[in-house]
């Protein structure tokens, strides 16, 4: 069975959550996305365990599904820890994903980490111990728990971050390196960025959406051709079983918020090599720049740019479907025009991610206005321009550029329909942005990736 799961998310008792994250909205969500395993997040806070138990029921496979509903959509128990330690001279923070079994398990796992923090006060408490201590908790408990780097390159909060990580896996978690099978790779990097560190080679590489709200669930994604069960799903994962972990689904790593260098409040955006020539320091402030994910994988790889090894998981790129509608009309997401457009699509094309993945364009063409299905075909293509996400400032990704939005903006006047309209901006339009990256990933964003099925869940 062909499937596609969220592992990362997080429950409305996180900082800086919608109210919205619980089982019976995310649920909802699920089925809009096209997302059929998605993980519960903060099973460790006691109020949102009790919603689990309370809520949920065992599916018999290890997952669980919403209880009195015929809904497809199966939860997987997962939550995020924060370890806060020093090691090696210097301040760690780190952040670790885990996947549980059952609710026994969790119980025992939340009544273990009770005794050495408060996890009370978030939906991802914090730890003043070694994460590696955490593994070794978390495994004598269940051996059948998976424990994952989250959001690996991120400067402040993960395995490889520039201000408070390390250089390989095995520094950060020492007799425990054994016991990590899988990095999550986060927004501002991609699979392509990891596969050039060697040491990543029989790691699996995952990517999850680690979302703080419904609509943004499924951002980031796995797809998977193999039983819905937890033991299955873990062995996928352990094993880097090409076979049954098809591909990932990924933002443009430059959208994320810290894929390159600089200061947002210095407005100051640097690639690696601009912050080189200026010792990584702000040239407007005279601080330190915050060093982004691009800078930090070109520290450690040890294989040029492109390099691909063999036995890779593929990925497959994205822009979320709300974004390139935003642009095709030029409104921004969350506007009025904007949702009714959307949930349009979602009615005709079953849901998202299979609108963006799976539809042929003739398909899409049969009911998505030509301007929204331009932008859809050159998501797809990787013909896109983009200003890189830094110091927390997500990346601004355009589609049509600023000419041809601005010859959209003119000649929609004409009350030409919106295919005639966009033959003419086509005629009149050959810039794009003023600024920023030209990323065509066609032959990343497709050729690595297998024909997938059309998703079943």
């Amino acid at each position: 069975m062909q499937f596609i799961a969220d592992f990362h998310i997080h429950s409305q008792y996180s900082r800086a959550t919608s109210k919205e994250m619980n089982v019976e909205t995310l649920n909802r969500w699920a089925a809009v996305k096209g997302i059929t395993l998605l993980g519960t997040g903060d099973f460790t806070h006691p109020n949102y365990f009790a919603q689990l138990r309370l809520r949920l029921a065992d599916d018999g496979n290890g997952l669980y599904k919403l209880k009195k509903s015929n809904s497809p959509t199966r939860f997987i128990l997962t939550a995020e820890i924060s370890n806060m330690f020093s090691q090696g001279g210097k301040g760690r923070r780190i952040h670790t994903l885990i996947l549980a079994p059952d609710l026994a398990v969790v119980e025992k796992i939340n009544a273990a980490l009770k005794k050495i923090g408060n996890i009370s006060s978030d939906g991802r408490p914090i730890f003043g111990r070694p994460v590696k201590e955490m593994v070794k908790l978390v495994l004598d408990i269940s051996p059948e728990c998976l424990l994952v780097p989250a959001h690996a390159w991120t400067p402040w909060f993960s395995i490889f971050g520039a201000n408070s990580g390390f250089d390989s896996i095995e520094e950060c978690f020492g007799e425990e390196a054994k016991n990590i099978h899988c990095i999550e790779t986060g927004l501002s990097s991609d699979p392509q960025m990891n596969w050039r560190l060697s040491a990543l080679d029989k790691i699996t590489l995952i990517s999850n959406s680690d979302a703080h709200s419904p609509r943004r669930i499924g951002r980031e994604a796995n797809v998977f051709d193999c039983t819905m069960s937890y033991k299955e799903i873990i062995d996928t994962l352990k094993t880097k079983d090409a076979k049954r972990f098809l591909y990932t689904v990924e933002f443009f790593p430059e959208e994320g918020k810290y894929h390159y260098d600089g200061h947002r409040t210095c407005n100051v955006v640097f690639s690696p090599e601009q912050s080189k020539e200026h010792n990584n320091i702000c040239p407007v402030c005279k601080k330190p720049l915050t060093i982004g994910v691009c800078n930090r994988v070109e520290k450690l790889a040890d294989r040029p740019a492109g390099f691909t090894p063999p036995n890779t998981i593929p990925c497959r790129h994205l822009v979320p479907l709300e974004e390139i509608i935003g642009e095709a009309l030029g409104q921004g997401p969350g506007t009025a025009g904007v949702e009714e457009q959307y949930h349009k699509l979602i009615a005709r094309g079953k849901n998202e991610l299979n609108i963006l993945l799976n539809l042929s364009l003739d398909d899409l063409g049969l009911f998505t206005p030509p301007r929204i299905l331009e932008g859809i075909k050159r998501v797809r293509e990787g013909d896109l321009k983009i200003i890189p996400g830094h110091d927390g400032v997500y990346g601004i990704i355009s589609i049509f550029g600023d000419t041809e939005n601005k010859s959209f903006a003119r000649f929609r006047q004409t009350g030409l329909t919106t295919k005639a309209l966009l033959a003419k901006i086509r005629s009149h339009a050959k810039g794009g942005c003023a600024s920023g990256i030209t990323r065509n990933t066609k032959s990343e964003t497709n050729s690595n990736a297998r024909n997938p099925k059309p998703e079943t869940g």
